[in-house]
């Protein structure tokens, strides 16, 4: 795990080392443990890494073949790279370390861009072929780790950050409006912007290259891989589907526990991290495991249940961990704020500041720590969002329905107030289109609930899912900490992408009306309700964890800033957003804004979200376009 960088000039100036040397000290910490630079010419890839497999000199990059043809950049992990490097030493290629990144390097120059499909696991990279004068970049499947690129001028750039494009001398800072739109809309950003013109995110499953023989180069990307959930062909019986869930889930946690530094686990509490910490737990005796829990003394009655730090303390005690534990009081958002917005670049889904910590506390113990992300997504663990997608009329009335529970912060009537006043006419941007647009691929009929199901699934997956990954890697990375998610494994997910919704959800017709910003405990009141979500992965996982935790609802990792944002915290509250002078104003209107917060702190509405999204886009905004980085 580590961070990479590279710049090419495509006027043929040669490529300063200063410049390339700025751009991997600003994702020093992303890489404590080593950093290399390679320049040739108009071309320089730099590196700083995190040494996870085989710790000696031999896995330093940037990392040249052995006949001088390639050099290579490299971030991630791909579990599966003993079975490659076998297969890879069957057809001549010999070895000098033990590292991953050696086996991924031969792999892409054996197979192509073909490679990738084989690699099990999560990775960004950079590949610049010499003699063919073309530069491959790619991310893995999922997406679990970022890579941002950038064409201003005369140069091309990319990095593991936006900090390592903005170190160059001169890059033009210009705010993306249409990305803040969108941003506004969701809280995240679902297209390949980010609030910054002239720097995208290289979407997840693409790749994408750079050939310096054209007349005029540009970067081109190409889909390898995509999400399909869909009904199966052919049905196994229940039990059958139990058993091979049991038996990948298993394969799928032991793989990523190859590693020659100290390695742990999150311990929320939940079903999805206990059960991969009770598999973890039979390799490593006395596993090390971590949980943040919150300070509930202020909290009112509809949030008394975010902390799960009981629940988690009981799992540490049957698989027999060494646990530690952080308490997050209401002081910890606004002390954290400024190196949050530093590290995360720029806000995405949720409120992301217990991550930091959580992260920070891990790494005082471990280099590598495994993560429960993607359980939900994969196996249905959001039922009350699913019930718009059986009961609709047809496929444009399903969208509808989904883009309006969606608008997790300003509702389209506000919009335009919203950004009117300073922007002017903003009916340029319909993020109805932008919402839709998730779909164009996957295109499966829709004539059951299932179908349209299948396709709820494959949106959150593509984008709240996707934008998760975005702010873990941030915010594990900011302490040199490597995450890992045992359920993104290639055999799992594909095994949950055919896996009958009726395996999942035993209620598809149930409409209980919610959206992400209703009052309380949103999963407890839909799950006493419905008893729903995430069925099979429950019946599988209470072979390994208690029966009240497998049957439990679902809690999310939330500290309670409804209560916070209105008791311990409302003077920082008002100060940010009550200050005529804060930078948020230079993009939205102040008194637009104001009316929607004050809802909040007057009880009438939870506002949680935007307030919180508030303060995170101050405290960036200050560092990018007042502070310069």
């Amino acid at each position: 795990m580590c961070g990479i960088a590279g710049i090419v000039h495509l006027n043929g100036a040669s490529v300063a080392p200063p410049v390339l040397q700025k751009m991997t000290d600003a994702i020093a910490h992303r890489g404590p443990d080593g950093e290399g630079h390679w320049i040739e010419g108009n071309v320089g890839l730099g590196h700083r890494r995190l040494a996870i497999l085989d710790l000696s000199p031999a896995g330093h990059q940037p990392m040249v073949s052995m006949d001088h043809r390639y050099v290579f950049s490299y971030n991630g992990e791909v579990y599966n790279f003993r079975e490659l490097r076998s297969e890879l030493e069957a057809a001549g290629y010999w070895f000098r370390s033990r590292t991953d990144s050696e086996v991924v390097l031969y792999a892409l120059v054996h197979w192509g861009t073909d490679a990738l499909q084989r690699f099990n696991g999560m990775f960004a990279l950079s590949l610049w072929d010499r003699k063919e004068r073309t530069l491959l970049l790619a991310r893995d499947r999922y997406g679990i780790k970022p890579l941002y690129v950038s064409h201003q001028g005369n140069t091309f750039s990319f990095g593991s950050e936006q900090k390592a494009i903005l170190a160059q001398t001169g890059f033009d800072r210009r705010l993306d409006k249409p990305a803040l739109l969108e941003y506004f809309t969701f809280q995240n950003i679902f297209t390949d912007r980010t609030l910054l013109e002239d720097i995208q995110l290289l979407p997840a499953g693409h790749h994408a290259v750079l050939d310096m023989k054209q007349a005029k180069p540009s970067l081109k990307r190409t889909c390898y891989w995509d999400y399909r959930f869909r009904e199966p062909d052919q049905r196994a019986s229940d039990d059958e589907y139990r058993e091979e869930l049991d038996r990948l889930f298993r394969q799928a946690v032991n793989r990523q526990l190859v590693t020659d530094v100290e390695l742990g686990s999150y311990l929320s509490g939940g079903i999805d991290s206990g059960s991969i910490t009770a598999i973890a737990a039979r390799s490593f005796p006395y596993l090390k495991t971590f949980t943040c829990g919150f300070d509930l003394s202020s909290a009112s009655g509809i949030e008394l249940g975010f902390d799960e730090r009981t629940k988690a303390e009981a799992m540490s005690a049957r698989f027999k961990t060494e646990h530690y534990e952080m308490v997050l009081k209401a002081g910890d958002m606004e002390r954290c704020m400024p190196k949050l917005a530093r590290h995360l670049e720029e806000p995405r889904v949720g409120q992301s500041y217990p991550n930091y910590y959580a992260a920070q506390l891990a790494r005082a113990f471990v280099k590598v720590v495994l993560s429960g992300a993607g359980g939900d997504e994969l196996f249905g663990g959001y039922p009350w969002r699913y019930y718009r997608a059986t009961v609709n009329q047809d496929f444009e009335h399903y969208i509808d329905q989904y883009y309006d529970f969606w608008q997790r912060m300003v509702p389209n009537k506000m919009l335009a107030r919203v950004f009117a006043p300073v922007w002017g006419d903003v009916k340029d941007v319909n993020t109805r289109d932008i919402f839709r647009d998730v779909f164009r691929t996957h295109n499966n009929d829709l004539n059951r609930p299932e179908d349209y199901i299948n396709h709820s699934l494959y949106f959150e997956a593509k984008t709240f899912l996707h934008g998760l990954f975005v702010v873990e890697d941030k915010l594990s990375m900011a302490h040199g900490l490597e995450t890992r998610v045992p359920f993104m494994d290639n055999d799992l997910v594909e095994f949950a992408m055919q896996c009958p919704v009726h395996l999942k959800l035993n209620n598809l017709t149930s409409t209980v009306a919610m959206n992400e910003n209703t009052q309380g405990n949103k999963p407890a009141r839909f799950f006493q309700k419905t008893k729903d979500g995430k069925q099979i992965l429950r019946d599988v996982m209470r072979r390994y964890i208690p029966e009240d935790i497998a049957n439990a609802e679902k809690q999310g990792f939330s500290a309670p800033d409804s209560s916070w944002f209105k008791g311990e915290s409302i003077e920082f509250v008002k100060h940010k957003l009550l200050n005529g002078n804060a930078h948020i104003y230079k993009w939205v209107d102040r008194q637009a804004i104001l009316e929607l917060v004050n809802e909040h702190l007057d009880g009438k509405q939870n506002r949680r979200l935007l307030i919180w999204s508030l303060l995170n886009l101050d405290a960036y905004m200050e560092q990018v376009f007042e502070e310069k980085l």
